[in-house]
Order: C-alpha cells, then sequence, then structure tokens
C-alpha cells in the first residue's frame, strides 16, 4: 500500500518505500510476537509466567478440539496467548488454590512439544537432587 501510495511521485522512490515498510512490517510482527517457552521451572507465555509447580496435567489439542478449546470450550477465566493461523492449543489446569485462573490456554505450532517440556519441568522439580 504504501508503493501505490507514492506510485504518483516516482516509481523507483514507490518500490523502495514499499520494501522498507514491508521488513519495518515483518520485523516489527517478529519483535513483538509472544514468546512461548519452558525455562527454570516456569512456563513464559508473552509477558506472563507461572511455576510448572502450580500446574497440573498439560494437555494438547490440534485440528476440531482446537477450535474448540478457542471458541466454544474457552473458559473466560482462563489466562489465554492466543496466537492467529496458530493451529495447536495447550491447555494446563492451574492447582494452586488462590489463584483465581482455572487453566492457561496456549496456542503453539507443536503442542506435543509444549506439553513434553511442561512435563519435564515438573519431574526435574519433583525429583530430589537436581
Amino acid at each position: 500500500m504504501a508503493a501505490v501510495v507514492f506510485s504518483p511521485l516516482d516509481t523507483t522512490l514507490a518500490l523502495f518505500i514499499g520494501l522498507v515498510v514491508s521488513v519495518a512490517i515483518v520485523v516489527a510482527l517478529l519483535a513483538f510476537s509472544p514468546v512461548v517457552e519452558v525455562r527454570d521451572g516456569e512456563l513464559r507465555a508473552g509477558r506472563a509466567h507461572i511455576p510448572v509447580d502450580l500446574l497440573g496435567v498439560p494437555a494438547g489439542v490440534v485440528a476440531e478440539q482446537a477450535r474448540t478449546a478457542r471458541g466454544s470450550g474457552l473458559d473466560h477465566r482462563a489466562w489465554h496467548v492466543i496466537r492467529g493461523g496458530i493451529d495447536g492449543i495447550v491447555t494446563v489446569p492451574v492447582t494452586d488454590p488462590d489463584d483465581p485462573t482455572p487453566m492457561w490456554v496456549v496456542s503453539t505450532r507443536t503442542p506435543d512439544r509444549l506439553v513434553a517440556a511442561i512435563q519435564r519441568a515438573q519431574v526435574r522439580l519433583r525429583t530430589p537432587g537436581r
């Protein structure tokens, strides 16, 4: 769109501006997209984080189950990090009785890997000597 705006002035300038704007948009999308990871005994999704010892058994879903988890099955009290265009969902119940959030719902391209990472972190915390 930026190239179209400047095309009446000069097509070379318009193409250059269009390229610069396109690169800037891609860089901004990458820089500001939420990162989902399990690190230092915590599940981190965007700016939020929670210790894995306060989480229950995670479940990863894709396809129709994921659409339901993002739609009609979505609990309004849950913590959500849902990104468009990503099919997989991981739901993790929060076991802390003082936390009003019943679960975390996180979109991820690889729900099986996120589930495994959460489970590994939980096992590490429960295993003495680690």
